[in-house]
């Protein structure tokens, strides 16, 4: 097994995939509008994981026949949290199944689904454990950024050309999915609650443009060449606002923000300054809670109708749950009635949705791992030792202010590389000179940085 692509070799500085992780990440990055043109997108990012999967075992049996010429890998056990997890969750799906006798049909399509899905949650993180450099990934996200400066301006005029709003639908919808949205080329999108138009690009729906506009906008924020770090940071911003997704606008600013506090949490200034914030927010909190509470309803406000749908979604979703699938949920996703314009219950919102679908094993399942994510990954960001601490923090913090609006697991497909990055930023260690990492960092196999 001396494959030539898993050798130990320094990083080279014109940032060319090496070896064929990084071949898979940064074509399937790169490609990412050539792909969405031929509707292939939900298709590469359901596959991706297990291809890189594939490549773990390689590098694992590599390893155990030559140990003197390949790396040690090291499994964080965050990421064995993740992996558990995701298979609880398939255990909540055949609970669910056959709770209501949905039979063995339904079984191997749903788990089929979980492949392509809440599998993804575990996969992309353990591809950390891969020889794959950050470079290669932020700066393939900086490419996206410019495909979307130069594609954008053309999708603004589409509207004024009187062009269809979908100019067609992939075959590969034959390969099924969650909609046809997942497989269209859209050229625009008007908003049916507000009228308004708004861009959606390559995801399913605005506001999923959005969330891969925020994950987008920190990978960007590790490259290292200002020229293609400025288009890739200009580029997912410009995916955070023709989305007009109230939740795009505000983690832009705000997630940088957040981690970049916690980042300098251990400097004097820093400590001194948040002393200062407490004392003059104890003195200004009736203004500050009333500013607080106008913003939220204009937040609200901003789009009623949808406001008004989500919220109901969620209420029947946390309602059937308790009354009728308390433990393994219902294992399937139902359509709800006319309230909710026969939307699924339980979409739009990540909780609301696990908690109908696959009960209660299944929250226990995804809020174990988060929470120990973000616990880990926040040591990890106050010590400036950590090259990817904040930018792994910053993405836990966007997936989890995300499980309030969207569906992770059916989003998967297109935030990957964030979760390819958390996964690095959890496995990495600290140089040979330096202290050991903070307790929760246990070491089964030690391994050099991927990063």
């Amino acid at each position: 097994m001396g494959i030539k692509f898993w050798k130990k070799r320094s990083e080279p500085t014109d940032l060319q995939p090496e070896n064929w992780p990084e071949r898979l990440v940064w074509w399937s990055i790169v490609l990412t509008y050539p792909v969405w043109l031929t509707g292939g997108l939900y298709v590469v990012g359901s596959v991706l994981g297990w291809l890189l999967l594939g490549c773990l075992i390689v590098m694992i049996l590599a390893r155990m026949d030559h140990p003197d010429e390949y790396d040690e890998i090291v499994i964080s056990p965050v990421i064995w949290l993740w992996i558990i997890g995701m298979i609880f969750m398939e255990v909540a799906l055949i609970g669910g199944h056959v709770d209501f006798n949905l039979g063995t049909g339904m079984i191997i399509k749903s788990t089929i689904g979980w492949a392509k899905g809440w599998a993804g949650l575990a996969l992309y993180p353990l591809a950390g454990c891969l020889k794959i450099r950050t470079g290669i990934i932020s700066r393939a996200v900086c490419m996206v950024g410019l495909h979307t400066l130069i594609i954008v301006p053309f999708l603004l005029i589409t509207p004024s050309l009187h062009l269809p709003e979908i100019l067609y639908v992939s075959p590969l919808r034959a390969v099924g999915g969650p909609g046809d949205s997942f497989f269209d080329v859209p050229l625009f999108e008007i908003d049916h609650t507000t009228g308004d138009l708004r861009w959606r690009l390559f995801t399913p729906w605005g506001p999923a443009l959005g969330f891969v506009g925020n994950v987008y906008f920190m990978i960007c924020l590790q490259e290292k060449d200002q020229n293609w770090k400025s288009l890739g940071m200009a580029g997912a911003i410009v995916m955070c606002f023709i989305c007009k997704s109230r939740l795009a606008q505000v983690c832009i600013i705000l997630i940088p923000a957040v981690t970049t506090l916690i980042g300098r949490i251990r400097r004097p200034l820093t400590l001194i300054g948040l002393g200062v914030v407490s004392y003059l927010g104890g003195i200004l909190a009736p203004m500050l809670l009333t500013a607080a509470s106008n913003f939220w309803e204009d937040f609200k406000g901003a789009r009623a109708d949808s406001t008004r749908v989500r919220f109901a979604l969620k209420r029947i979703a946390y309602r059937r749950w308790e009354e009728e699938a308390p433990i393994w949920g219902h294992g399937i996703v139902e359509s709800g009635p006319h309230l909710v314009e026969f939307m699924p219950i339980g979409s739009h919102h990540t909780w609301a949705g696990v908690l109908f679908v696959k009960g209660i094993v299944g929250f226990f399942a995804l809020v174990v791992p988060m929470a120990a994510t973000i616990i880990d990954l926040v040591l990890r960001a106050s010590n400036p030792r950590y090259q990817l601490g904040k930018v792994g923090l910053s993405m836990i913090v966007i997936l989890l202010m995300y499980t309030f609006g969207e569906n992770l697991e059916i989003l998967v497909y297109l935030y990957w590389p964030g979760m390819v990055i958390m996964g690095m930023a959890l496995q990495e260690s600290l140089p040979e000179d330096q202290p050991p990492p903070p307790p929760g960092t246990l070491l089964m196999v030690r391994s050099s940085d991927g990063g």
